[in-house]
Order: C-alpha cells, then sequence, then structure tokens
C-alpha cells in the first residue's frame, strides 16, 4: 500500500526527544521488538511470515485498510467496489495476539534513538525496523500538474478519478457547445506501463460500450481515448511482439496510441504533447512514481526516483537493523536489473526480511542476499485481451485474459472477495454491465458540476 508522509522538520525537535509517551511505556514482554511501517504487500508479508517467531510486532500504517493495487483501476473504471479490494488491517491480523496495529502517520525514524517517530509527539521503539512504506506520484519536476491529472495509488484516488469519468459523461449530455462537448469526451492517459494501458483499454470500453443508449443528448461512442507515451512502445518491460500486440488490441478497442511524444504542459483546458495541443477535461496520470521520504528519515543514500539504495540483504547501509521494502528499495535482481516495483517483488522481500529476522533470533547465519524470482509480467487490455510474459511462455488474447483473472483472484483475501470479483468480471463479459457506476463525491447535480 502506498505509504504518502511527508518528513516533519523538527522530527528530533525537543518537543518529540523530551515527550515520554504512552506508546513508549507499552511492554513488549521482555520480545524483540519489530516495527513495521506500512500495511501494504511487503510489510503484510513480513508481517505473515513472522508468526511464531519470538518477536512484539507494531504494524503502523496511516491507513486502516491493505490494499490489492493491482485491481486499483478497476474500481477508477466502475468495475469494482472498494470494499471487494481492501480489506481492515486489524481485521486480517485480528488472530495475532502478537502484533499491535496503530493508525498512524510517521514523520521521521530516530535512528540514534531507535524510534519511530509519529504525529502527535509520539514515539514507537524498535530493535528491528522494517519500513515498507510504498510509492507517490512522480511528476518529473513539474508538481503542478497533479491537481489536472490525478495518478492512482489509493482508494481516494480511484474514487476520484471514477468520479471525474462519470461526471465527464454527465457534463458533455448538458453541452451545448459542441468543442466543449468534445473536450468533455475526450480523455488522456499519460504513461503507457500497465496502469496506463488498462486504464485506456476499460475507459474506451467503458464509453464504447458500456455507457452506450445511457444518454439521450450524446452518443458515448464519440468519446476519445488517448494514451500518451514518451518512449517508443507501451509496456517496455515486455517483449516488443508483447508491446506491439498490446498496442493493436487497444487500437481496435478505440484507443489513440501516441509513441514518443513527452508531455510539456497540462492544465485543466488539456494537454501539450510533442509539440500538439489536445483539449481534454480528464487527464490522467499512469507516468511515474517517487519513492516515501524513507531515505530522508535514515540520511540514507537514495537513488532519483528516492529509492533507498540498500544492501544485498535488504538492510540500510549502516544500520543492519533497519530493512527497506518493496518500493521503498533499490536492489539488483540477479540478472543486475533493478527489481521491479510490483507486488511479487514486495511479498518475496517482506518474506525474505521475516526469514533474516527469524534467522537472527535463533542464532543462525541470515538468509545472505535476497533474490528476487520474477514469476511473468501481466496486464490486461479490456475485458477480452491481455499479454502474458513468463519468459518461457507467452500468451495474448482471449486465453491470456483468463490467465490474468484468475492469478489476480488467486492473489485476493478471503473467499467471499474472490466470489465476488469473479462474479463481477463475469457479469460484466456476458452483460457488459458494470456494477459500481456511483458519483460518491461532491454534488453531483449542482456544484460538482461547475467545479471539479
Amino acid at each position: 500500500m502506498a505509504e504518502r508522509i511527508e518528513v516533519v522538520e523538527s522530527q528530533t525537535g525537543d518537543r518529540v526527544e523530551g515527550q515520554t509517551s504512552e506508546l513508549q511505556r507499552r511492554s513488549s514482554g521482555g520480545l524483540h521488538r519489530v516495527v513495521i511501517v506500512g500495511g501494504g504487500f511487503g510489510g503484510l508479508q513480513c508481517t505473515i511470515d513472522l508468526k511464531g517467531a519470538p518477536v512484539h510486532i507494531t504494524l503502523i500504517d496511516r491507513r486502516n485498510h491493505h490494499l490489492f493495487q493491482p485491481l486499483l483501476y478497476q474500481v477508477a473504471t466502475t468495475s469494482l467496489a472498494t470494499s471487494e479490494i481492501a480489506w481492515p488491517i486489524r481485521s486480517l491480523l485480528r488472530t495475532r495476539p502478537d502484533v499491535e496495529t496503530l493508525l498512524a502517520t510517521v514523520t521521521g525514524v530516530d535512528t540514534a534513538g531507535r524510534r519511530v517517530l509519529l504525529d502527535g509527539g509520539d514515539a514507537v521503539p524498535y530493535d528491528t525496523l522494517v519500513l515498507a512504506t510504498g510509492a507517490r506520484h512522480a511528476y518529473f519536476g513539474h508538481d503542478e500538474w497533479e491537481p489536472f491529472a490525478p495518478g492512482l495509488k489509493t482508494l481516494e484516488d480511484a474514487t476520484t478519478v471514477r468520479r471525474r469519468l462519470l461526471l465527464a459523461f454527465e457534463r458533455a449530455e448538458r453541452a451545448t457547445d459542441l468543442d466543449e462537448r468534445q473536450a468533455l469526451l475526450s480523455f488522456v492517459i499519460i504513461g503507457g506501463g500497465p496502469t496506463g494501458v488498462e486504464l485506456a483499454g476499460t475507459i474506451a470500453e467503458l464509453a464504447h460500450e458500456n455507457l452506450r443508449g445511457d444518454f439521450r443528448h450524446i452518443d458515448t461512442r464519440d468519446s476519445r481515448v488517448v494514451l500518451v507515451e514518451a518512449g517508443p512502445r507501451i509496456l517496455p518491460a515486455f517483449t516488443e511482439d508483447l508491446s506491439a500486440y498490446a498496442k493493436g488490441a487497444l487500437e481496435k478497442l478505440g484507443v489513440t496510441v501516441e509513441l514518443g511524444r513527452p508531455v510539456t504542459d497540462c492544465n485543466a483546458d488539456g494537454v501539450m504533447f510533442g509539440g500538439q495541443w489536445l483539449r481534454a477535461r480528464t487527464i490522467l496520470w499512469a507516468a511515474g512514481v517517487q519513492a516515501s521520504p524513507a531515505a530522508q528519515w535514515l540520511d540514507a543514500p537514495a537513488d532519483r526516483a528516492g529509492r533507498v539504495l540498500v544492501e544485498p540483504d535488504l538492510t540500510v547501509p549502516g544500520h543492519p537493523e533497519i530493512f527497506v521494502v518493496g518500493d521503498t528499495a533499490m536492489v539488483n535482481g540477479p540478472d543486475g536489473t533493478p527489481v521491479p516495483g510490483i507486488a511479487p517483488a514486495a511479498k518475496q522481500q517482506g518474506g525474505f526480511v521475516a526469514r533474516t529476522i527469524g534467522a537472527r533470533l535463533k542464532g543462525e547465519p541470515s538468509a545472505g542476499a535476497f533474490r528476487y524470482a520474477h514469476a511473468g509480467s501481466l496486464a490486461t487490455i479490456g475485458k477480452r485481451a491481455a499479454v502474458v510474459d513468463f519468459g518461457w511462455l507467452k500468451l495474448t488474447g482471449w486465453t491470456a485474459w483468463w490467465l490474468w483473472g484468475l492469478a489476480h483472484i488467486y492473489f485476493l483475501i478471503g473467499v467471499r472477495n474472490r466470489l465476488a470479483v469473479a462474479l463481477s468480471w463475469l457479469w460484466i463479459y456476458l452483460r457488459g454491465q458494470r456494477s459500481a457506476r456511483l458519483i460518491t463525491q461532491g454534488d453531483a447535480g449542482g456544484e460538482a458540476l461547475a467545479k471539479d
């Protein structure tokens, strides 16, 4: 789960240093104290795999839920409800008396005193610290674009995007100016990675199929969906033949794919890319991410994206008691390339850290260097096609789509959620109807239509 946390300048000031909080006085029963910051894939996996170890775990997150981020775009595009891809952390860990969960915002880390600093002046002591704080959106030095081109990292982001998409059609229904109507029916997705491709394909289906016939003054099939990628091809992590297939599949859905045309401007009226200006009222950002401020908290070396340059065993240089995993960490795989910031990698790192902690407490040799085992890359293109790359096996089309769906359902938590998502997808596939087309923020009848 992405952990968007800001560094507070006074994190080591007298107010915190001189304050003895109730959290500091709590006893861990003499057990080794493990503090895990972030309840996403890496942090939760570490917590789960530490079951039975002689430790007291404190799991800290600024949100009360674990989020299955790979399906977040489906909430944004009205396919799934928020409750189908998110679960309360306390509920997931209710049978673990060794785990204490805190809803709090981390403001810094006192490495000398081995304390995690929280909002309100509290501090949580640790013997071992695991930072799994995720990533946030990166606008490559143009943070002023964020209000006009929201990204997709949290449930709040997803419901905001969903609201903007649905309100665009509602506004177009009322628009009398043809140019304004076309701007409202123009949707631009910036970034040709898996998230951008999945968003573009699903929005095209939403406009050209699912909403067709619902309005009286507009034909939603007149919508224009544009995917803008600065590089030479979409899905750069996939092989060239799979990237080419994905481009062709998007174009069959009615998506315009613009390659080699970086965005140079973005505002409420539209977007400039490759010297071309396109009027569009809905712009979505899927082009890049920036790590959480963990490197700043630790005063640790970091790469350009803010990821901590960790040791091969995922510890921070000079601090063997501190581990960093997931999107917050920069570590190379067996082939020398950086481990990708995807859910399977974060889960593997969380499990590796749990095993390392267990070995240390037993006085056994540690697991050595982390080795990432890439299970394959998957991306879906609408409800009928996908691309799958296992290295030894490549699949496209309908077969790949079903495999993509089965893989994602398998990794969901709980039988109920697996059944709910499977039934939602089956209903969409057979009937073309999406069940989560609700505008849940703002006043859709008045103010929300006047200003987003």
